[in-house]
């Protein structure tokens, strides 16, 4: 993806253009344009620009490495896939690909590589004594033939189908049917009809939801993921920290849209993007929160951030395949201020206490999620602490497949058969308090967190440093 439209618009805006200035003195002053990430609504109102980004992608390869490192990692998933077939019942796991319609399982089962050929196919058969791989395309490439059979002159899909079926004969075919998420049930209703047409009514009557088998797939780290996965998390921190800072935030004269587009400029810059918008919530003395869904609402983009304000970070990023979760609570101090109050120094302590008790006394590998959830609500319910719950799992998807500690799920599946915490899975510990402040006249303040974490025997562990002291945005 090219940089040139973002430069030439940035170009334009400091009267670069149309000027006589010498080639070499031109380029010099573009690549310096990439390396600034202005909060762009924030410029025009005279609010300062954005310095270099220091380091900008911590730990990070090119995007070719990527690549490479995740089709090592695909050989791994492909070498533990049969077992999990077996364990969900499926005979043939077939995923499918759209044009400009992508599955987002298809980066997990074949090669992290772009895919345009109409309606791609990866079908996965237990042959008994291994696992096949058939690759269904309009075409071949080198990268497919070193994880799936693809001829050279590919077979009509529907005649390849016929033969694998009648070859094998599944006693079922998983498909992405009949889940309760998106990537679980993604199968088209025209690809639906074109698989039952090619096999025959008789395949069509083995069809069964794949949901199970996706949901241990996707939730099933690998170790050598985990150094990518950590560094993606401290990109998103220090993007956070730089968000809720005095380099981007002016008060009085800073809007909520002005930090959310730094932050779309700042993922621009450093080669990644997001699979959400990212949101800011502002809390301000005197003035009743408003609400949505339950949760604290988020603020118009119009919001000028002020002195005193508490602001709330909700940010991720996509990178590597994988997706981080983030938020983070800063302060602007007023006039003289040099500290936050005591009052939401206290606020962030329940916080803290919150994610202690949800984290390690009470989570462990194999314990049913809605148990974890019941019981830290209890623990706060004892030490007098108004909380909530909402962390799920990530990793592969932002909102993503297995157990979540979530009072929605704990209540949705009271008729399931319980979930328990899968050992090395990721989590975002999603949760917030809500703390009488004294210097706020008694007003509540809501004191939000979500921080990445993964599964050990003791519990989960943070990817990075949980907050436990609030980001300060000066008074200037």
């Amino acid at each position: 993806m090219s940089p040139a439209p973002a430069i030439v618009r940035s170009a334009a805006a400091a009267g670069l253009l149309g000027t006589a200035l010498p080639a070499a003195l031109l380029a010099a002053l573009l690549a310096a344009l990439l390396t600034a990430v202005p909060p762009a609504s924030a410029a025009a109102q005279g609010a300062p620009a954005a310095g270099p980004l220091r380091n900008p992608t911590p730990g990070l390869p090119s995007w070719s490495e990527q690549i490479r490192i995740r089709e090592r990692w695909l050989v791994t998933r492909h070498e533990q896939l049969l077992p999990m077939m077996r364990r969900h019942g499926i005979a043939m796991w077939v995923v499918v690909n759209e044009e400009f319609h992508d599955d987002p399982l298809t980066s997990l089962v074949a090669p992290p590589r772009p895919y345009t050929g109409n309606r791609d196919f990866f079908v996965f058969i237990d042959a008994g004594d291994r696992l096949r791989r058939v690759a269904v395309t309009g075409y071949s490439e080198d990268y497919l033939k070193r994880f799936f059979e693809s001829p050279d002159e590919p077979v009509p899909a529907a005649q390849q189908f016929r033969a694998l079926y009648q070859q094998h004969q599944p006693r079922t075919i998983g498909l992405s049917i009949g889940g309760r998420r998106g990537v679980q049930r993604s199968l088209t209703h025209d690809t639906w009809q074109f698989l039952a047409e090619a096999m025959g009514p008789e395949a069509a009557a083995r069809f069964t939801s794949a949901a199970g088998l996706i949901e241990e797939y996707c939730d099933t780290r690998l170790p050598d993921e985990m150094p990518y996965y950590t560094a993606a998390v401290a990109l998103t921190e220090m993007l956070a920290k730089r968000a809720l800072s005095g380099e981007v935030i002016t008060p009085g004269r800073t809007t909520v849209g002005d930090v959310r587009n730094w932050l779309y400029d700042a993922f621009w810059a450093v080669g990644v993007r997001t699979w959400f918008q990212q949101d800011l919530r502002v809390q301000r003395a005197g003035v009743p929160n408003p609400t949505s869904r339950g949760f604290l609402a988020i603020a118009p983009e119009s919001t000028v951030i002020r002195h005193g304000d508490v602001v709330h970070l909700d940010v991720g990023i996509s990178v590597m395949g994988f997706d981080t979760d983030w938020q983070k609570m800063a302060y602007v101090l007023k006039p003289g201020e040099r500290d936050v109050p005591e009052g939401l120094k206290a606020a962030m302590r329940n916080t803290n206490t919150l994610q202690d008790a949800l984290m390690k006394t009470h989570s462990r590998p194999g314990r049913p999620a809605g148990e974890v959830y019941e019981a830290t609500m209890a623990d706060m319910k004892a030490r007098g602490i108004e909380a909530m719950i909402y962390s799920h799992p990530i990793g592969v998807h932002g909102h993503g497949l297995g157990a979540s500690i979530d009072f929605r799920s704990a209540r949705r599946d009271a008729n399931e058969l319980p979930k328990p915490l899968r050992p090395g899975s990721y989590i975002s510990i999603e949760l917030n308090t809500a703390t009488p402040v004294a210097e706020w006249g008694g007003q509540k303040v809501f004191v939000m967190m979500e921080d990445d974490a993964h599964l050990t025997d003791q519990g989960w562990v943070f990817f990075r440093p949980r907050q436990e002291a609030w980001y300060l945005v000066p008074a200037r």
